[in-house]
């Protein structure tokens, strides 16, 4: 259920602060680059950083400039040094064309306007019936709802519907960490939509004890607007569907319409804190897929209750398998008993771009393999 990433503004003078600080500058940086349509800010830090996600620490503004957190399409930047420290300066370009961002909005968009992450469906009001019997509704047409039976005309609610939930729990004699997460698909009312006996036999979670239900993810279908209260000994409230979205259907569920439920900017950084190995894992790739890469985005199973917030910054390793030793024995079964673990191989770099109490959602920004579900998520300085 997923797409892609927002964006911030750049900045248009930096200094680096020491000599630890310019050390990060990569051996094969250039001494001017000019910014072209379609750069991120992150593609420009990494043209000079090693490490592009400490832009916000080792880059300062210069007041000076008239907006120093922007650039734009034809700026020049140049790699300068002042009494032996490397700086880089920004000379403006036409600034005929938009400022660039972080990441295209493009990329994330739909992940702020049209999913959200909840802790339980309990309480949430629901579609209970539509109009003259219909199976669907679309623009201009009524649904009536349970749960909402004080709302005053005018209301405005988004329609929103259960795609998955999000589960974790903890396992014993396992590889890739001490935590097993996957994600389950739900029917319209929020239950799940199949079993999946592949991932039944596979998954720890089902041998596992002590598991943590992370939320349940909701897709914006519409917004309608509450035309009639539950009044008169009728037990349903009308609401009106106003927006050209996906078609309504009873089991939908109901959440005010919030006037900006997300951050429109952010500054990448580590974590706080590192969580368990194995606690930080993909718990599922855009659009349904066993994988992604740069720009993908990805559901991780950390969020603000674990000190995650919009910006975080996570290196993502796909776990090391465990593999039979057929060379000490041609025995299958003595080979698998003295398996070896294979070491964890890095993939990529991924930053959260909206946190929710136990999931955040995060783009990933730049990688050398596929980032597979179930990738650990480790400081994104990790070197193992």
């Amino acid at each position: 259920m997923f797409h892609r990433l927002l964006a911030i503004g750049a900045i248009a003078l930096f200094t680096f602060a020491s000599f630890a600080v310019s050390a990060q500058l990569r051996g094969d940086h250039p001494d001017t680059y000019v910014v072209q349509r379609g750069d991120t800010l992150w593609d420009i830090a990494g043209r000079f950083l090693s490490q592009p996600w400490l832009w916000p620490e080792i880059w300062q503004a210069n007041p000076q400039i008239a907006n120093p957190h922007l650039i734009y399409p034809g700026d020049v930047i140049s790699l300068a040094y002042l009494r032996g420290e490397p700086r880089l300066e920004t000379r403006a370009g036409p600034r005929t064309e938009d400022y660039i961002d972080t990441v295209p909005l493009s990329d994330i968009e739909p992940f702020l306007r049209r999913l959200r992450v909840v802790d339980s469906l309990e309480g949430l009001p629901y579609i209970v019936a539509l109009e003259e019997e219909r199976m669907r509704a679309a623009s201009g047409q009524l649904a009536y709802a349970r749960g909402i039976e004080d709302a005053e005309p005018g209301a405005m609610y988004a329609i929103v519907r259960p795609t998955q939930m999000y589960s974790i729990s903890r396992r014993q004699g396992r590889e890739r960490g001490n935590y097993s997460a996957r994600s389950i698909d739900l029917d319209f009312r929020g239950l799940e939509e199949r079993r999946d006996w592949e991932a039944y036999w596979s998954d720890v979670n089902y041998y596992g004890r002590d598991r943590v239900d992370l939320g349940i993810e909701l897709m914006d279908i519409t917004t309608a607007t509450v035309t009639r209260g539950a009044v008169g000994g009728i037990e349903v409230t009308s609401l009106l569907v106003t927006d050209e979205g996906r078609e309504v259907r009873a089991g939908d569920r109901l959440v005010r319409v919030e006037p900006q439920p997300f951050d429109l900017q952010f500054m990448p950084h580590a974590p706080a804190e590192v969580a368990d190995y194995g606690r930080a894992v993909v718990l599922s790739v855009a659009d349904g897929y066993r994988a992604g890469g740069p720009r993908s985005v990805v559901a991780l199973s950390v969020g603000s209750a674990d000190g995650i917030d919009n910006g975080t910054v996570f290196s993502l390793w796909n776990g090391g398998r465990h593999v039979p030793d057929n060379v000490r024995t041609r025995n299958p079964l003595r080979a698998s008993a003295s398996a070896v673990r294979l070491p964890d191989d890095f993939a990529g770099h991924a930053m959260v771009f909206r946190t929710f109490n136990n999931v955040s959602y995060a783009l990933v920004m730049d990688g050398v393999r596929p980032v597979k579900v179930g990738a650990l998520a480790k400081h994104p300085d990790a070197t193992r």
